[in-house]
């Protein structure tokens, strides 16, 4: 039976006796790090993605990067044998245009720290992106865009300092590549934060604004979002009151979500986008500590995580050992350590 979507605290990964294009009619996709990095389109991507589309389940993609406009990344995603319109894409820009446009009169300017797709944004909103201060503009807007450099981020500084609200896009630390994971957004609004002692309003996820933008965008009625980081797409599935899926092909490695609090806990993990494919086992408490997942159980004892069972799905181990260790840091303990336990299924 699928799990309901719930803000209440998750004490273990969900199950579903359904493949998840079935139980759900929607699926919100991270991009960077679930289905390409950098250029290229992360294995078994696009495959995947295929064929949850012909099983009947609608595809929008959702992203904290507003560097690119919507049309940029639809034609980059048809490139990679991903067929998207425009309108399947969702970015933070145009959650944070949304938010400037309720603090400014229309026809208004706006500075920009970022690239087009926080121009389009504005655009559509009806304001006008500027890049000086001097052209007098009434609100700030910063986005991530590899362009941005000190000038930039000085322009901004300086406007901030006369008062202007700040609104930015996203506080990504990180943004995965081609090459490795970079310094994302919240490294550059960090430097404005150091230089002005100013907290901007941000619209990306895991925040309301990107939520509200989403559901505005596709109208969807069950939502599953699908994403590789705790902090941004499992946490702002969280805040929605949505079910996710935590896919293991960007940011988050196995150990971390382990010591996942409670707004970072997904309802499924998988290890690639045939998640969606296929149904997801529960996990159960067999009493004493002890929880089991496919033939898998696992327990903390003396502070570490132990497997036992004859299993060989090492997603079920995980499964597994998250209730453990979720159950003994609901209690009130220490972080346990699972570095073995990860070991024996191959993380």
């Amino acid at each position: 039976m699928t799990e309901t979507a719930t803000t209440a605290r998750r004490t273990a990964p969900g199950g579903s006796d359904r493949p998840l294009t079935e139980a759900y009619d929607t699926a919100l996709l991270d991009l960077d790090g679930v289905v390409y990095a950098g250029p290229n389109a992360i294995e078994h991507a696009v495959v995947s993605l295929e064929t949850a589309r012909t099983a009947g389940m609608r595809l929008a993609y959702v992203t904290n990067n507003a560097s690119r406009p919507p049309r940029v990344v639809a034609a980059h995603l048809t490139e990679l044998g991903i067929p998207a319109e425009p309108a399947d894409v969702i970015n933070s820009a145009q959650a944070a245009a949304r938010v400037v446009a309720e603090k400014v009169p229309a026809g208004s300017k706006v500075l920009v720290v970022g690239g087009l797709g926080l121009e389009e944004a504005l655009a559509e909103r009806g304001l006008v992106a500027v890049r000086s201060l001097a052209e007098e503009p009434l609100a700030v807007v910063q986005g991530y865009d590899a362009s941005v450099g000190w000038l930039q981020l000085a322009e901004a500084s300086y406007a901030v300092q006369r008062g202007l609200p700040w609104v930015a896009s996203n506080t990504d630390l990180t943004v995965p590549t081609a090459r490795g994971i970079a310094p994302g957004n919240g490294t550059l609004v960090a430097a404005v934060r150091a230089a002005t002692g100013v907290e901007p309003e941000v619209a990306g996820k895991p925040l309301p604004p990107m939520h509200r933008e989403t559901v505005l965008r596709t109208g969807a009625k069950r939502p599953l979002v699908v994403g590789d980081r705790l902090d941004t797409d499992i946490e702002g599935a969280f805040n929605g009151g949505v079910d996710s899926l935590l896919v293991f092909t960007g940011v988050t490695t196995p150990a971390q979500l382990l010591s996942a609090p409670a707004e970072h806990r997904p309802t499924y993990v998988a290890e690639d986008l045939r998640g969606l494919l296929v149904a997801h086992a529960g996990v159960a408490a067999l009493g004493d500590g002890v929880f089991g997942c496919g033939g898998r159980t696992a327990a903390v004892e003396d502070g570490e995580l132990r497997l036992a069972g004859t299993g060989t799905d090492r997603w079920d181990g995980l499964r597994a050992l998250c209730a453990a260790a979720w159950t003994a840091l609901d209690a009130g303990g220490a972080p346990v350590d699972g570095r073995k336990a990860l070991a024996e299924l191959g993380f």
